[in-house]
């Protein structure tokens, strides 16, 4: 499922943007279809315009009926009655999506402990550390996350131990149940300080199984992410 939002706070109408030959909302949708992983793919979006522009080019997409805070309440709507064992949350505004990550992703899932998974990158560049636009989690030894921050997690008390610093990437996977339910639990008090909707699920007590990838993405929140994205597009 790829949600899409027509009017984003930071860079409006975004998805429907040219890049290269397409738009960035056909660009994710068709770069997720060629992964060949899915039984099914879907945008699911609350504007006519984005549903149009990917029906009227070949592709699968429906409305959602209510307004939602998040695109994992916006997937859920759309699940709802739909036969499906596992979800998997692409963003609309990450058109380069990784084959080899998504496999891992639903990999996970054959641990039938798992409900929820998700992926993590180690940062290549210290400055981006500080930043709370770029999310940091922290994992157990199997692989659990223990907390996600926009602050710098774990602190470094000790100068003399540095410590390996992980993005969290916002793709996300979820068994259907899993999935609905959140939709049922209230804004929990950590998730609403940080903004961060997966510390929903810690604070009910599902454990976010978490998936490791050297990829970089490329997502589009502001419009020099555009001209970074064409300048990837060019070079592939």
């Amino acid at each position: 499922m790829i949600p899409a939002r027509y009017a984003a706070t930071r860079f409006p109408f975004k998805l429907m943007q040219p890049l290269g030959n397409k738009t960035v909302i056909r660009q994710t949708y068709d770069n997720t279809v060629a992964t060949g992983l899915f039984d099914e793919v879907i945008v699911v979006t609350d504007s006519e315009v984005i549903l149009n522009e990917i029906l009227e080019n070949g592709g699968k997409a429906v409305m959602s009926k209510q307004t939602h805070e998040s695109g994992s309440d916006r997937i859920a709507e759309a699940v709802a009655d739909m036969d499906a064992g596992i979800v998997l949350n692409v963003q609309g505004d990450e058109p380069f999506v990784h084959r080899e990550t998504l496999r891992q992703l639903l990999a996970a899932f054959e641990d039938e402990t798992v409900m929820v998974a998700s992926v993590m990158k180690k940062f290549t560049d210290p400055g981006l550390v500080s930043n709370p636009n770029y999310v940091k989690v922290v994992v157990d030894k199997h692989m659990n996350s223990l907390y996600f921050s926009r602050s710098v997690i774990p602190s470094q008390r000790d100068s003399t131990f540095v410590p390996v610093y992980y993005e969290h990437i916002g793709v996300y996977a979820f068994r259907k149940e899993i999935l609905l339910q959140f939709t049922q639990w209230p804004p929990a008090e950590m998730e609403q300080a940080e903004k961060l909707e997966q510390l929903r699920y810690l604070e009910n007590g599902i454990r976010i199984r978490m998936v490791v990838t050297e990829h970089s993405s490329a997502k589009i929140d502001v419009p020099e992410d555009l001209e970074k994205a064409e300048m990837y597009l060019r070079a592939m």
